[in-house]
């Protein structure tokens, strides 16, 4: 059945600055804000936008971010006509390959868009943390009649080096694309939201793949050749919330924007709700000695000890005299006793045992200030009893 508009959602990157926290998933799978995964935030946009047709395509470490998604229920995708549907690569009668780049993901997956026959596609990235309406964007693009709409972010002129930067005219049109530019003309980032009119993105992916030097990237390869095709880019202006949460440091700042309100991503928002798949784990539980204090604290938690400015993840355990601060500690972690965790991300099922100290405070920190940054005990992790990971370090396997 033929579909205005589709979303083809781009999840199989490694996410390899996470570290440990994507050595067994895919980023879009880890998890954020005490019950969410990242890829929810892209997810719950498109059903709140009226994109009731998602391809999402995964590749790296996929089998928890596929069980996670399966048949797209939580976000109300288990469709008949459309919904959510995972698109790894494949073989194919000439063979096949892994996807070498984000336009040629969408490339190998062109028959899956035709069965739609839309007039228009929307690529999206599993791995932000923000709440946009896409059909407002959609409006714009079919208004200005372009050919392409990017979304874009106003960012620093210290931070525009780290990004793709859109050059525009007055009038909102883009005439030049700068990838990471050492002087930035501009301070226009692109967030990696990208509206296409199909029939003219289906011509550049075909000429695309036929160039064996291209590296098949959108913002590498597509956007320039359409630029020098002379095709007509605008730029949407996203005035909002927008967290690329590709590194410990972005991940722990976004958890602790949320809690200090300088997200103003709004969890509780009825008419902008997030979905995730629920844990159907019980109320969590408070102790009659512990102390909760600006914090998030997930159903299943047993909270004995004292947390503070932390998002603790479902069916978390803290111990009577331990405590917590500015820290993530994700699903089934245990701190015991005496332990102190801040400044840190504790992964999925980590063992902090008794008066073990995990990170510290930047204001405690002797060091340079270069040198610090959040703790990281990585999943499954047992860190034993008074041992300590300094500000900054990593625990890849057990400390005993």
């Amino acid at each position: 059945m033929k579909k205005e508009c589709i979303a083809m959602l781009l999840a199989g990157g490694q996410g390899s600055r996470l570290h440990v926290l994507t050595s067994k998933v895919a980023k879009p799978a880890v998890p954020f804000g005490g019950k969410y995964r990242i890829i929810d935030f892209t997810l719950s946009n498109c059903v709140n936008s009226g994109i009731d047709t998602v391809g999402v395509l995964t590749q790296y470490q996929p089998h928890e971010l596929n069980a996670y998604i399966g048949s797209g229920h939580p976000w109300d995708l288990d469709r008949v006509d459309g919904g959510v549907h995972i698109l790894p690569p494949y073989l194919k009668d000439k063979g096949g390959t892994w996807y070498k780049g984000t336009a040629n993901a969408i490339y190998q997956n062109m028959g899956f868009i035709e069965n739609y026959s839309p007039d228009y596609v929307i690529v999206l990235s599993g791995d932000h943390i923000y709440k946009m309406d896409y059909s407002l964007m959609l409006n714009q693009h079919k208004q200005t009649g372009a050919d392409s709409t990017i979304a874009v972010f106003d960012v620093s002129k210290e931070e525009a080096s780290r990004f793709g930067i859109m050059n525009i005219r007055e009038d909102g049109t883009v005439y030049e694309f700068d990838e990471k530019p050492r002087e930035p003309k501009s301070t226009l980032a692109s967030m990696g939201v990208y509206i296409f009119t199909w029939s003219v993105l289906r011509e550049f992916l075909i000429a695309d793949e036929e160039k064996k030097s291209s590296k098949n990237d959108f913002g590498g390869n597509i956007i320039p050749a359409m630029l020098s095709g002379g095709k007509k880019l605008s730029v949407y202006r996203f005035n909002n919330y927008w967290k690329d949460v590709g590194t410990i440091v972005s991940l722990w700042e976004s958890n602790m924007d949320m809690l200090s309100g300088l997200s103003g991503i709004n969890l509780f928002d009825r008419e902008w709700k997030i979905y995730a798949r629920n844990s159907s784990s019980p109320p969590h539980y408070a102790g009659g000695k512990s102390v909760i204090s600006h914090s998030l604290v997930s159903e299943g938690c047993n909270a004995d000890g004292e947390i503070y400015n932390s998002v603790l993840f479902n069916d978390v355990t803290v111990h009577e005299d331990a405590i917590v601060k500015y820290s993530i500690v994700m699903p089934g972690a245990v701190i015991e006793s005496g332990a102190v965790v801040e400044y840190a991300i504790v992964a999925e099922g980590a063992y902090i045992r008794a008066n073990a100290h995990i990170g510290q405070g930047p204001k405690d920190f002797s060091g340079a200030a270069d040198d610090w940054g959040i703790a990281v005990v990585s999943a499954g992790t047992v860190i034993g009893e008074g041992k300590i990971l300094g500000a900054g370090q990593m625990a890849e396997g057990d400390m005993l």
